[in-house]
């Protein structure tokens, strides 16, 4: 439903200016959705519209399923990655990137975002554009907001769309994406999409789901805005000597790239980005991949906090890129997902914040992982083996 340009400025002043009520979530249905008709309210929008973004909304239990059904980040990254890079993806990336050229060009002219790392997150969120989801998006926001498991992160997006639905940008009955409510060729959520939805083709709208300049637009200035460096690396395959202190790696650890050099890490396929500071990455421990993370690694644990997907995403954007194939090592054996359980149980007991206790190995669990292995004298390269755990 067309809705008017001051009413859209209403809906935004009122999302943005006014104080958010304490989250409330599960409860009866019925009465958790006229609560949020009452929370739009008090936010400034009118009453026709949040009853018309409400009506007829439903709890989706195929979302709550899908939720708690994310056992792909339990594999380790070679395992993953493999899983996600096959020859097809990358050859539809390379064509991509010619395809859609001059958009690249002016995505990195304004942004200085290069277009691998775009063509990445295209290819995995939806196999560039073929498979954006067919959860209703309205419905999947609701539940999420109403199940008790991340209400402060959807609630607010059930308003981000009423905003979306007021400008005639959302169609409560028909708009569908993946379950947890990302819209588009790179999934972005409602409030990403008020946010950092750019009209990328020229023709007037912001349409994520049929435009491809604007999706990557959208997913460059959302970067951009996330503290993305222009023109500046994201990560970097490199060579690591057998006596590196082990101690020293990890996310939590970065150093000026001379004095990793200095230490014998080399790059292996091209010079380090001297000037920069970096974190040496070993994703399966000393004897797997290893990589350098630059400044803009970080920024993608901002668009998807999973580990194992941060890495095979900014790692995919090299191949696109040109980068060789990495070399996977002779990693030692990792734990099954039941074996991760009982590590992180057993480090939660020594106190240590490991998130959530699901079986897979995140940067925190990482971390304390690594803390372990310098006090048991292991090599406290993060890679938790079942020599690990028989110690602890």
């Amino acid at each position: 439903m067309a809705r008017t340009a001051a009413l859209a400025r209403l809906l935004a002043l009122g999302l943005a200016a006014l104080p958010v009520p304490a989250v409330s979530c599960g409860g009866d249905f019925d009465a958790f959705v006229a609560g949020l008709a009452e929370e739009a309210r008090t936010r400034g929008i009118p009453s026709e519209v949040a009853k018309g973004f409400l009506t007829g909304a439903r709890q989706d239990g195929r979302v709550l399923k899908a939720d708690r059904a994310q056992g792909v980040f339990r594999k380790d990254f070679i395992e993953f990655s493999r899983s996600l890079i096959s020859a097809g993806r990358l050859a539809n990336g390379q064509a991509m990137a010619k395809k859609h050229a001059e958009v690249f060009r002016r995505i990195d002219r304004d942004y200085g975002i290069s277009p691998g790392v775009l063509l990445a997150f295209w290819a995995f969120e939806t196999d560039f554009g073929a498979v954006q989801g067919d959860f209703n998006t309205r419905d999947a926001l609701v539940t999420l907001a109403h199940d008790c498991r991340r209400p402060g992160l959807f609630r607010p997006q059930v308003f981000a769309a009423m905003e979306l639905y007021a400008r005639g940008d959302f169609d409560p009955a028909r708009t569908q994406g993946a379950w947890a409510g990302e819209i588009g060729q790179v999934q972005m959520l409602p409030e990403d999409i008020l946010r950092n939805g750019v009209d990328g083709d020229g023709d007037g709208h912001v349409r994520l789901k049929t435009s491809a300049a604007d999706a990557l637009t959208s997913a460059a200035k959302m970067l951009h805005g996330l503290g993305w460096r222009a023109g500046e690396p994201w990560l970097q395959e490199i060579t690591v000597p057998d006596d590196l202190d082990w101690s020293k790696t990890g996310l939590n650890h970065a150093r000026p790239v001379a004095e990793w050099e200095a230490a014998g890490v080399r790059g292996r396929s091209g010079p380090l980005a001297r000037g920069l500071q970096a974190a040496v990455l070993l994703p399966m421990g000393r004897k797997g991949p290893a990589f350098l993370a630059y400044p803009n690694f970080r920024v993608y644990f901002s668009w998807n906090k999973s580990f194992v997907y941060v890495t095979t995403a900014a790692y995919f954007a090299t191949r696109l890129e040109g980068a060789p194939v990495y070399d996977p090592g002779a990693p030692e054996v990792g734990l099954s997902a039941k074996e991760m359980v009982a590590l992180q149980k057993k480090l939660a007991a020594k106190g240590y914040d490991v998130g959530a206790i699901d079986g897979i190995l995140g940067e925190k669990t990482r971390e304390a992982v690594q803390r372990e292995q310098a006090r048991l004298g292991l090599p406290a390269d993060a890679w938790p083996t079942r020599a690990l755990l028989g110690q602890l």
